[in-house]
């Protein structure tokens, strides 16, 4: 394990889990990669800013962070009417939550998208003004049209970047399917955006569209999740809001370097949710790789990462990664790396230590499993492939129960009756909620951490 620390930044340490024994000729290694920030404070790109009406100097430097709340202003919100008053309520609790300085718009999502506030293309600074204006806006929200998220995501993007804040989030509600643009357009959309701003997304009742919601958080790694009693959307809100004013540093990256012969099979995000970055790879030079992790505040998660080594015998010894985190260089300079940890291949005849799986590895290919095969049940259920739900959702208790995943053992038992937990027999309920269901398929990616 190695860390570094650079002013003002937050300290990143890395730590590697794995079996480096191989059987000769062996080429698969995995590692559980740990990353940890601690202690942050700001960047040189992310400034806490006093925002009297004299600081030049902090108007000059711009905003520590800027945000978009997106709220769903569709036809279906006002079903009932208490809907969108909730909706109003929770964005009024995410305004309440902005720390002072951060830049800030509101904006109405229907068939297209307007700015509710503070309007002309711009965002406002956040102080005790600009939150009661704003909540004042939120009065005029009305319901009515359809739903069309991609032009409520270019709008954020729009308006976000015209500010020059190092953390730039978004916030989504949405209450029914996006039935007003192909899928084709909210994924040019999602393109667009990605690695713009992060964004987190709700949906509320339970017309909502699982795959839509989840789709975006992923692709903004943002989080997803169902608030399927109205009545939560403003604690809910306020949490989500407090977690992005605790962010700090964004655009970090996990730069994984591969001698030659090797080559990356998948790199995962596994704790504290289930992300697969492999596709999300970005050339950063000779055997260099980045793999984007969004913004960080205090906090800690968990990647699973697979290199593919050449054959060699045994006695052979080499470094089959190197991952390090690394931030963007303002001036274009090669980064510094923040932390970095070392992934090794050792070729050996002893079979009990090239046949031994590390207990990480093993948690998180269990908890991957997991995630797959909840998101397989619950699709030959939907399907009416009973059988092929029985085994699957079966094989999902076991997991669970296996990993001491509580949570996710509890939202199975909602839809499944466990007859045995440790073997994986269950029996398909007749009859599940909506909400019981989507609230299973929603959180089906969220792990529990291995006991190291």
């Amino acid at each position: 394990m190695a860390n570094f620390s650079k002013s003002n930044v937050p300290r990143f340490s890395v730590e590697v889990y794995q079996n480096e024994f191989l059987p000769e000729g062996g080429r698969d290694v995995s590692a559980i990669v740990t990353v940890t920030a601690t202690g942050g404070g700001t960047t040189g790109r992310l400034l806490l800013v006093s925002v009297g009406p004299h600081d030049a100097a902090a108007r000059q430097r711009g905003p520590s962070a800027a945000v978009a709340v997106m709220v769903d202003c569709s036809g279906s919100m006002d079903y009932p009417p208490t809907k969108l008053r909730h909706a109003r309520e929770a964005t009024a609790a995410a305004i309440d939550t902005l720390r002072d300085g951060v830049a800030f718009t509101v904006i109405a999502g229907t068939h297209k998208a307007a700015e509710v506030y503070p309007g002309g293309g711009r965002l406002a600074r956040a102080d005790a003004a600009t939150r009661a204006a704003a909540k004042d806006a939120l009065r005029a929200l009305r319901a009515g049209g359809g739903t069309a998220i991609g032009e409520w995501l270019r709008l954020a993007d729009r308006l976000l970047r015209t500010q020059d804040a190092a953390i730039r989030h978004g916030i989504l509600l949405t209450d029914g399917r996006n039935e007003h643009e192909s899928p084709e357009a909210l994924r040019a959309s999602l393109d667009a955006c990605a690695g713009r701003f992060t964004c987190d997304a709700r949906g509320v009742g339970t017309d909502w569209a699982v795959k839509e919601v989840t789709a975006i958080a992923s692709a903004l790694l943002g989080t997803a999740d169902i608030v399927a009693n109205p009545s939560e959307l403003a604690e809910d809100f306020q949490r989500m809001m407090e977690s992005a004013m605790g962010k700090e540093v964004a655009d970090v990256a996990l730069r994984i370097w591969t001698p030659q012969g090797t080559d990356v099979t998948f790199v995962k995000q596994v704790a504290p949710t289930v992300q697969d970055l492999t596709h999300r790879r970005a050339d950063a030079g000779p055997r260099f790789g980045d793999y984007p992790t969004g913004s960080w505040g205090d906090e800690s998660r968990d990647y699973h990462v697979a290199v593919r080594v050449p054959a060699a015998e045994v006695g052979r010894e080499m470094l089959a990664a190197r991952v390090a985190l690394v931030l963007p260089s303002p001036d274009g300079t090669p980064p510094r790396p923040l932390a970095q940890g070392l992934v090794r291949a050792v070729w050996t005849a002893d079979l009990a230590a090239s046949t031994s799986m590390n207990p990480q590895v093993a948690h998180y290919t269990g908890q991957a499993e997991l995630a797959q095969v909840i998101q397989q049940g619950l699709d030959a259920r939907k399907s009416g492939d009973w059988d092929g739900a029985t085994a699957k959702l079966g094989r999902a208790v076991q997991l669970a129960a296996a990993s001491g995943n509580a949570e996710t053992a509890k939202l199975l038992s909602k839809v499944v009756d466990v007859v045995d937990a440790v073997t994986g027999t269950v029996r398909l309920k007749a009859k599940v909620a909506d909400a019981d269901e989507m609230t299973l398929e929603t959180r089906s990616t969220k792990t529990v951490r291995v006991k190291k």
